[in-house]
Formats: C-alpha cells, sequence, structure tokens
C-alpha cells in the first residue's frame, strides 16, 4: 500500500492502528533501544552534519543544509528519506533515557517535566500537512531581481509535505496549567545553538499545532528532530523546532535573536522589520530544474501550496504569454498541498513552464516581482522553470 492509499485508509483505521502501535511502543522499542545502546547519555553529543544518506539524485548538498528535488515525489507525502534538511548546527544525538521536555515560564500554574515515554502515552493525533523553510526560492532574488539575498540558496526544494504523529501542544498546556493571561509561547530546541522561536498562544493552542514523535507512521529520524518536534501548520520552518527540550510560556511577548534580528523582513521597504510568521503561496514545477525530459507527449506536474486554505486552481504557460488550466489532484486534507499536472506535447529544445496557484480564500499567486528583504525569506512569485526536451 502506497502513501496516499494509507491516507485514505485512514476511515479504515489502518492509519490510527499504525498510530496506536507507535504510542505503545510496539514500533518504537526496537528502533529507540538500538539508538540509545549506541550513544552515551546527554543531548549534547552531535555527528556531522546529518545522519541519513543524501545522495546526489536526491540531494542539493548545500552544506548543513540539504534541498529535496521535487521531480523525485511520487505523491503527496515526501518519504523521509526525500525530505529536505534545514539546520543551523549538526544534529544532536540525544538518548531517550535521559531525554525531557520541560514546561515553565511566568503563566503557567506548575511547570512540568516529561520523559520521552510520558509523552508517548498521552492521547494523540494525526496532521497531515507541509513544513517550508522562510527561505525556499531565496535564489530567486538574485535571478529576478538582480540582488542576492543572504542565507542558503533554496531553489524550491526546501518543502516537503507528511503525515506527523504526535500530542497536541494545547494538551501539554493543559497540564502545566496554563493562565488566562499568557500571550506568547517559545520553543527550544536541544541542538547545539539551542534554537528559540515564539509564537502567540493562540497558534500555541491551535488543535493542529502538536509534539510530534513519528513522521509518516515511522519514529521521528534524528535529522527531523528525534525525539520530538513542534508541527506549526502554515507557520514558517523555523516554528517546527526540532530536538524540543523546553516550552516557555509568558504573559508577553517573547523577544528573541531569531524574531528580532533573523526571520524578519529586512530592508529599505521594511521598516518596522516585522517578524515572519505565515508562509507564503507558492508553486513548483516537479522537472529537474535545466534538466532534460524525453520528446513527444509528457505529463507535466508540480505541487501548489497557501497557508490560507485549499488550492483549487493551477494555471500553467510554455510561451511565458498564455495560461492554460492544469488538473488539480483532490487532496483530502485541507493542511496538505495539491498535486497539478496538463498534458503537453514536447519538442525537442529549450523550454520554459511558468506555474501560477489560487486557493478557496481568492489569494492569488503574484506575478509582479516582490519587495526585496535582506535575508532573502518568502519569494513567491510565479517563476519561469527552464528543461529542455531531447531530440
Amino acid at each position: 500500500m502506497n502513501r496516499d492509499e494509507t491516507t485514505r485508509a485512514e476511515s479504515s483505521g489502518l492509519t490510527r492502528r499504525r498510530a496506536l502501535q507507535i504510542g505503545a511502543g510496539v514500533v518504537l522499542a526496537g528502533a529507540v533501544g538500538s539508538l540509545a545502546k549506541a550513544i552515551p547519555a546527554g543531548a549534547q553529543e552531535t555527528v556531522s552534519p546529518l545522519v541519513k544518506p543524501t545522495p546526489p539524485e536526491l540531494f542539493i548538498n548545500l552544506g548543513l543544509n540539504h534541498e529535496s528535488r521535487p521531480e523525485n515525489y511520487k505523491g503527496l507525502f515526501v518519504p523521509n528519506s526525500m525530505f529536505f534538511v534545514r539546520n543551523h548546527s549538526a544534529t544532536p544525538r540525544i538518548d531517550v533515557k535521559t531525554y525531557r521536555l520541560r514546561v515553565e515560564g511566568s503563566s503557567v500554574q506548575r511547570p512540568v517535566e516529561l520523559t520521552y515515554d510520558d509523552i508517548l502515552r498521552l492521547p494523540f493525533k494525526n496532521v497531515f500537512t507541509w513544513i517550508e523553510c522562510a527561505g525556499n526560492g531565496r535564489s530567486f532574488f538574485g535571478t529576478y531581481l538582480g540582488k542576492p539575498a543572504t542565507g542558503t540558496q533554496w531553489r524550491l526544494g526546501a518543502i516537503g509535505a507528511a503525515e506527523w504523529t504526535g500530542v497536541p501542544l494545547s494538551l501539554v498546556l493543559d497540564m502545566a496549567g496554563v493562565k488566562s493571561d499568557a500571550v506568547d509561547v517559545l520553543t527550544e530546541g536541544l541542538d547545539e545553538l539551542k534554537v528559540r522561536r515564539p509564537m502567540p498562544i493562540t497558534k500555541a493552542l491551535d488543535p493542529n499545532t502538536i509534539l510530534a514523535y513519528a513522521m509518516n507512521g515511522e519514529v521521528l529520524p534524528q535529522d527531523h528532530g528525534f525525539p520530538i518536534r513542534a508541527i506549526t501548520p502554515g507557520w514558517v520552518g523555523i516554528n517546527n523546532t526540532k530536538w524540543l527540550g523546553r516550552i516557555q510560556v509568558e504573559n508577553q511577548k517573547i523577544l528573541v535573536p531569531m524574531n528580532t534580528t533573523s526571520y524578519i523582513m529586512e530592508g529599505p521597504d521594511y521598516a518596522d522589520k516585522p517578524a515572519l510568521t505565515l508562509q507564503a503561496m507558492k508553486s513548483s514545477v516537479a522537472l529537474p530544474w535545466d534538466g532534460a525530459i524525453p520528446a513527444g507527449k509528457q505529463l507535466i506536474r508540480g505541487f501548489a501550496w497557501s497557508p490560507y486554505g485549499k488550492i483549487v486552481r493551477v494555471e500553467y504557460s510554455i510561451d511565458g504569454e498564455n495560461w492554460r488550466t492544469a488538473t488539480v489532484e483532490e487532496s483530502r486534507d485541507p493542511l496538505l498541498w495539491q498535486r497539478w499536472y496538463f498534458s503537453w506535447e514536447g519538442k525537442p529544445g529549450r523550454h520554459y513552464v511558468a506555474a501560477r496557484a489560487s486557493d478557496e480564500k481568492g489569494n492569488v499567486q503574484p506575478v509582479e516581482l516582490p519587495k526585496f528583504n535582506q535575508q532573502g525569506y518568502l519569494f513567491n512569485t510565479v517563476i519561469s522553470h527552464p528543461f529542455y526536451v531531447e531530440g
């Protein structure tokens, strides 16, 4: 059974049974047990830079970061082995025997400390959604505006969709007795830099904001946040904190470097330097970048996503002038991206394909170039994807 079939089978209990196995430790026991035996106690030991294999046919090596090649995606869900990696430091190796998650702050009635097993015993839910780096598309600031932005020069492969299984963050906050005056909730990782990013209490209490311990029905991989990571659908990737070790709840805005000096819109058009929250609507083409495809009739495929609602329409252009409507494949969950495709007779030579998405709330992906921001975030203008037809 493939991933799409598994998703459609949820109503029959298959996905729930899989999650129950994970929660009960049936699936986790072997994998986590062998991992714990191989790693000394403590959360500070690291491997450099990643744990999983990142072969060049699946990833573009960007140092600590590895961009996926979307032409390899076959369904709505990206396999763990193909999922992009965005790290600020080397992947930490965390021993579940000593792992603790602390919940504290001025707006909790009682601090809480949870072990890994404590979290696995709590009620869980499955969330089907994408995660995207805020800098996805950053390279196009240089390509289209002639102003290269700082940071990793992603094209459009710093995104992936998965089935995430975990505990609602609201449930863990309830255990700590969150006070009515709570304003911000900060999540902090156990990585070397202890990445910290706050969110408003409303986002923390959203039923789809979870603390995930499984990804696509498997133990959360080390590079993707093992043992626990936050999932905050629709928000920029930095808010999906990996290797989660601490949650802080305060009765005022929490200001840290990652919402005051980085992950902000900085430039001549952003005098107040607003912090990033929601992602931007985008679309991408699932072809090798500047790669070759055979001549003849082809199905050109791609993906489209929006933080505001389901994608309902995708238009495409081959000549840069005339726009036609692609077929959008229906996905069962509003938090997922959509796949789209169109049939095309490929003639030898160099070509460009552009895609433009619209969502159910009336938002349309822009064709106008964006305002420049120094750190290169949220580029979502329609782009021309180059490719060749062999002949």
